[in-house]
């Protein structure tokens, strides 16, 4: 029986090429799609799931105060007297939440590595990565400690045992204590782990926040009540400590100066649902990007769906020539069952081959989705497999079901008569189903075309400052405390040099914002503002506009000592009407009490960090002002003209004068601007290609459809000419149904497509509104489409030889 359907199938597959093609092709890839969306979850999902300690681990961030940023860092004495007083925590550790680029070597080599970390004794307790070599307890208990990757040890010691050997790093050397092998997907993949983390000049600060805190909690820990107790901590040991010491009430000293509020983020979730912190990054390998997970999962289940749809209007339409070989079998004994049963056998075989032309579409198109992503995602692993059958099993039962019930109906009698194929059984469905397909393909051109709106906005709006041929150098000088001595020599040599327009500097970069921030109170309104560290010009230099007062400047001494700028959502903040003269306690202190600035000139707002936020409240100071500072790139402006030639000047000074260790590179300001809006522009260009294969689906459908209902109409056509119809009469009698099922599924598209891309826009701080543009250039394409499509088939029907159906009548 089996090889009987299986003739039968082959036999109509034969018959039907086009259609038969079409539903392959409309279902593969709806299929590719959600395997591409699948390989991007199961990733995504799959950080730190291989830690057996995962559901016991936390990542500590601070939020301070109601309105303050959230910092994925913490301070020393916190974390220390955290796990002295709380018996809920069993381990902590400190690290550095981030990656440093640096220098090690060994031996002559240089190794020059972008994924180096500093961690205490903890971090191992806390990463269980396999230790394949050396102690695998308290590796980094010596702060000259060093732990590194397998694939490192291979690279540097080739065959040599590195156990033992001594690495240098930042000049200063270390001993390998162990060597690790990196389980991935992980929030920390190091290829080096230095110990020492921990400075000495930190141990008693509470208010220096530099460094990344894990805590590990003993299993059965209830999260609240040791977020409770950690919350505590900081209250009696900051709050109420401070608030005697100045004279206040808890409450009072809460008002002025804000209170730090413990966030806790468990490793297992961190990937996807941590809280966002004002780096931008919780842990080095970076945050995940849910809400592009969602587009891409919830797309590729609308065009799958599209695609179901299709294969089922297709099935559904072609059905009507299989009437009679589905009334024959009745007559001969088949059974309902029987049919149901073949035409699902069928459907399993087309699934069958759409699964393996989709395999065969991701398979070419991995290495550009990987790029697309910035991933190495690869079709392997049992739990894809098992997915891959869940799909093969679910496309089947909805694809198959629906028009093997429908075709197992037939009436015999009717259908044997001649009657069924003028019967108007199943039409109202695929009508339906038409309608569906055109509010999906509605919601993809007015989706795409709003998401290219907003990303062309990002783009293009004036940010404040002017980055034009401006390029942002790294800056890596050894001798912290020479640092800007050698930073003023630098900027003076350079400045010679021809094809060098301008140089200055400021401790942070355009995106990223800035690398400090420090509360403080004015009028008893406190407020966390980003401090700005620059050199005089600055401003100027990134034509950042003064809009009251006047810019810091070296020809007044008070600039470097007690006078600032603050911008223009700051002067809002504190409430200021005549900001200029205006004195203000900073955040800053030493041993005679925090210091006291007047403001000389208020900046207008720019942006500095990407267009997802408000511009935050900043204040200015220069360099000389503070005895530390954090600056660690040189900014230079650069003529268009002999560029090249002056890059290779200023790569040669760099190699020579500032770090022989450490390749010089550079990036021009606006493109490290624009990697703030890099996942927008991903779902720009998402939306595009997605958009076409959609519109690919529909034509299929369209086409298909169009195709089976204008053939049931030959005979009508040709009585309508016979009768002295006209070709445009014609046209427009066959067309105008579709006219209506595009308008009726445009309406139908409308309304998530505005509800879902309203709530993506709220996302940014800075965005479009939406017009009726999208949806008007939405509904003319359709209609555009769809007119094409159904006249260029009507057309073809018109043509037909009036003789061949009219002859026997």
């Amino acid at each position: 029986m089996i090889f009987n359907w299986f003739k039968i199938f082959i036999y109509h597959l034969k018959q039907n090429k086009l259609f038969s093609f079409l539903n392959v092709m409309g279902l593969s890839i709806g299929i590719a799609g959600v395997i591409f969306a699948i390989l991007y979850w199961n990733n995504e999902n799959a950080y730190d799931q291989w830690n057996p300690e995962k559901e016991n681990v936390y990542q500590v961030l601070n939020k301070i105060g109601s309105t303050g940023d959230t910092w994925s860092s913490s301070t020393i004495p916190f974390g220390k007297t955290c796990k002295e007083t709380i018996p809920e925590i069993e381990q902590i550790s400190f690290f550095y939440s981030w990656y440093s680029d640096g220098l090690v070597k060994y031996k002559g080599q240089k190794i020059f590595d972008k994924k180096i970390t500093v961690a205490d004794n903890g971090f191992f307790d806390i990463f269980l990565f396999p230790i394949v070599k050396g102690a695998k307890t308290n590796i980094l208990k010596e702060n000259n400690s060093v732990a590194i990757s397998e694939e490192t040890a291979k690279q540097i010691f080739k065959s040599e045992d590195p156990i033992g050997q001594t690495l240098n790093y930042n000049n200063k050397d270390y001993i390998v204590k162990s060597v690790y092998k990196v389980i991935r997907p992980s929030s920390v993949e190091p290829n080096f782990v230095f110990g020492g983390v921990v400075r000495e000049s930190d141990v008693d600060q509470w208010g220096n926040f530099s460094y990344g805190l894990l805590i590990k909690a003993k299993k059965g820990t209830d999260v609240n009540t040791l977020l409770k107790k950690m919350q505590n901590v900081n209250y009696v040991n900051r709050t109420l400590k401070d608030a005697k010491a100045n004279g206040q009430t808890p409450e009072q000293y809460v008002k002025e100066n804000g209170e730090i509020s413990v966030i806790l983020d468990r490793l297992d979730e961190a990937r996807l649902h941590s809280t966002k912190s004002s780096q931008g990054k919780n842990f080095p390998e970076g945050k995940g990007n849910l809400q592009l997970l969602y587009i891409m999962v919830g797309l590729s289940i609308l065009i799958l769906t599209l695609s179901l749809v299709n294969y089922i209007n297709l099935a559904t339409a072609s059905a009507i020539k299989r009437a009679k070989e589905v009334g024959v079998r009745k007559i001969v004994g088949a059974t309902k069952k029987q049919i149901t049963l073949q035409f699902i056998f069928e459907t399993a075989i087309i699934v069958t081959l759409a699964i393996l032309f989709a395999l065969a579409i991701v398979e070419l198109s991995l290495p550009y989705y990987n790029n697309f992503l910035q991933k190495s995602l690869t079709m392997n692993g049992s739990e894809f497999y098992l997915q891959l059958i869940f799909i093969f099993g679910l496309v089947i039962l909805l694809a198959g079901i629906f028009p093997a019930i429908y075709i197992s109906n037939f009436e015999t009698l009717k259908v044997l008569k001649g009657n069924f194929s003028r019967s108007k059984s199943g039409i109202w469905i695929r009508n339906s189903m038409l309608i569906f397909q055109f509010g999906i393909a509605a919601f993809f051109i007015i989706g795409a075309l709003i998401v290219n709106s907003q990303v062309n906005y990002m783009m293009n709006k004036d940010l404040g400052f002017s980055g034009n041929q401006v390029i942002r150098i790294p800056f890596n000088y050894q001798d912290y405390a020479k640092k800007n001595e050698k930073y003023h020599v630098t900027k003076q040599e350079i400045l010679k040099m021809s094809g060098v327009i301008d140089a200055s500097t400021f401790a942070g970069s355009f995106g990223n914002s800035s690398k400090s921030s420090s509360g403080l109170t004015y009028n008893g309104i406190f407020v966390q503002p980003r401090n700005i560290e620059m050199d005089f010009g600055f401003l100027d230099m990134m034509k950042i506009k003064i809009v009251k007062g006047r810019d810091l400047s070296p020809q007044y001494a008070s600039d470097t000592v007690s006078n600032w700028l603050i911008n223009e959502t700051m002067v809002k903040k504190l409430g200021l009407k005549n900001p200029i003269n205006t004195i203000i306690s900073s955040g800053w202190g030493n041993e005679k009490g925090n210091l006291k600035f007047k403001i000389v000139g208020v900046v207008k707002d720019f942006n500095i960090t990407g267009l997802q936020d408000e511009v935050p409240p900043m204040v200015f100071i220069n360099l000389k002002t503070l005895k530390w500072n954090n600056f660690d790139n040189i900014y230079v402006k650069v003529s268009p003209d002999n560029l090249t030639e002056t890059l290779a000047k200023l790569k040669s000074y760099w190699e020579k004068n500032i770090n022989q260790d450490f390749p010089f590179s550079y990036e021009f300001v606006n493109k490290d601007f624009a990697k703030t809006y890099q996942e927008q522009v991903k779902q720009k260009n998402l939306f595009f290609i997605l958009n076409l294969v959609v519109i690919i689906i529909a034509v299929f459908g369209l086409f298909a459809l169009a195709s089976f209902s204008m053939e049931r109409r030959l005979k009508e056509i040709a009585i309508r000419k016979t009768l002295g119809a006209e070709t445009d009469a014609l046209l427009k009698e066959l067309s105008k149904q579709y006219v209506g099922f595009c308008l009726m599924g445009f309406v139908i598209g409308i309304i998530p497509a505005y509800i879902l891309l309203q709530k993506w826009l709220e996302d940014f701080a800075f965005r479009v509104n939406i017009s009726v543009a999208p949806f008007s250039v939405a509904l003319i394409s359709l209609l555009v489409l769809t007119l094409i499509i159904v006249l260029t088939k009507a057309y073809q029907v018109t043509r037909i030889d009036i003789l061949k159906y009219l002859k026997y009548e």
